[in-house]
């Protein structure tokens, strides 16, 4: 088996164009192709994915998904010579990479990929490969141009293990996002605040977003996209058949999903009138007053839970009930916190702690936006023992 000496990129999006200058400039004949049209600077570009796979010793996928990749192998498989190692480091869902490694087999590479556009432009990536040994070791010096090769026992495992650590990336991304709102919540000047958040567990990613986070899109270019990220992590969901937060946390921004993974974290906290009912509600435990109750809760809505170890659903007017416009002898000492709270569009979800006295509530809400302000649909409570 003999080294690859020209290699077919096919997908010059971010990665892609990174990935093919990389090789280029390492003495490589690389020949590039995009479903978009887009041309490189650096690299020989043509028109036809055919005429590119037919050149090559090696056919390097970079594309945007499964079905992206599925499509392209189907459309070039005629032109592969029998040799042809195919080298996929697009990030798709492990049953899609598993599905590949089939229909291809011991010419078949998955490698995904760790780290963005400045690692891949240095050689430095993390590369997750799964493949038959002589494949691999054909595809690993080209790989060695790229980063640092870790062996995986197989591709559906590749593709999975990339998808749980952008998993992580996505979860500072949000964590990021809190510890902004919060220091904007408190008026803490945003440099000052990176500067702390950098010396920390998330430094790294303010180190090196800062322009972003700093509201300066056009002192750097997106190496990352909201939308990617979001796009991996609702395909993670789907894999695991397991809730993930991240999955929704990404896609509700505001921001625009072509826009830096960063630009999340910059998102500003929900508005006041999401707010509001929560508020009311708060303010009806506090005075015992119902009147707030009704300004919280839409007319048809029930408050459920367990009591004296029975289910209960109460209507409105029989939860107002329960308050006679005396608060509790011990309010000076209770306390209510709103612990999180996520819009979807005209509907919410939020959660609340409610310190009583001895007894600890967790109240789980339901909103909607009707009639152009946000009320209460539902209440569901669970009381620690």
């Amino acid at each position: 088996m003999t080294t690859p000496h020209t290699i077919a990129v096919l997908g010059l999006g971010r990665m892609g164009s990174a990935i093919a200058t990389r090789l280029a400039t390492q003495d490589w004949d690389v020949v590039a192709w995009t479903r978009s049209g887009r041309t490189s600077g650096t690299v020989k570009t043509t028109g036809d994915p055919n005429e590119a796979a037919a050149q090559a010793d090696l056919v390097l996928l970079a594309l945007f998904d499964g079905p992206a990749c599925q499509q392209v192998l189907d459309d070039v498989r005629d032109s592969l010579r029998t040799d042809t190692i195919v080298l996929n480091t697009s990030t798709i869902a492990p049953a899609e990479a598993a599905r590949l490694a089939r229909q291809l087999g011991p010419s078949y590479v998955h490698a995904p990929l760790l780290g963005s556009v400045p690692a891949a432009a240095t050689g430095t990536l993390q590369i997750l490969a799964a493949a038959d040994r002589n494949a691999l070791h054909r595809a690993r010096p080209v790989l060695e141009r790229l980063g640092t090769v870790q062996h995986v026992a197989d591709a559906s495992t590749a593709a999975a293990l990339k998808l749980i650590a952008n998993n992580s990336l996505a979860g500072a991304v949000l964590a990021l996002r809190d510890s902004l709102r919060q220091a904007d919540a408190l008026g803490l000047p945003r440099i000052q605040t990176l500067d702390v958040l950098e010396l920390g567990q998330l430094g790294a990613l303010v180190a090196r977003k800062r322009p972003f986070l700093l509201d300066e899109p056009t002192a750097a270019t997106a190496e990352f996209t909201i939308g990617a990220l979001a796009k991996d992590m609702a395909m993670l969901a789907a894999a695991s058949d397991t809730p993930l937060r991240s999955a929704t946390g990404l896609t509700d921004t505001l921001a625009a999903l072509e826009a830096d993974i960063a630009v999340a974290a910059t998102v500003p906290a929900v508005e006041d009138a999401v707010l509001e009912p929560l508020r009311a509600y708060i303010r009806g435990h506090a005075t015992a007053d119902p009147t707030h109750f009704r300004d919280a809760f839409l007319p048809t809505a029930h408050i459920e839970g367990i009591r004296d170890g029975a289910f209960v659903s109460w209507r409105l007017d029989e939860y107002c009930a329960l308050f006679q416009g005396q608060p509790a002898l011990d309010e000076p000492t209770r306390t209510r916190r709103i612990d999180a709270i996520d819009v979807h569009g005209t509907v919410a979800t939020a959660t609340m702690t409610l310190q009583h006295g001895a007894d600890t509530f967790t109240d789980i809400f339901l909103l909607v936006r009707a009639d152009g302000s946000w009320r209460i649909a539902n209440k569901a409570y669970h009381r620690h023992d």
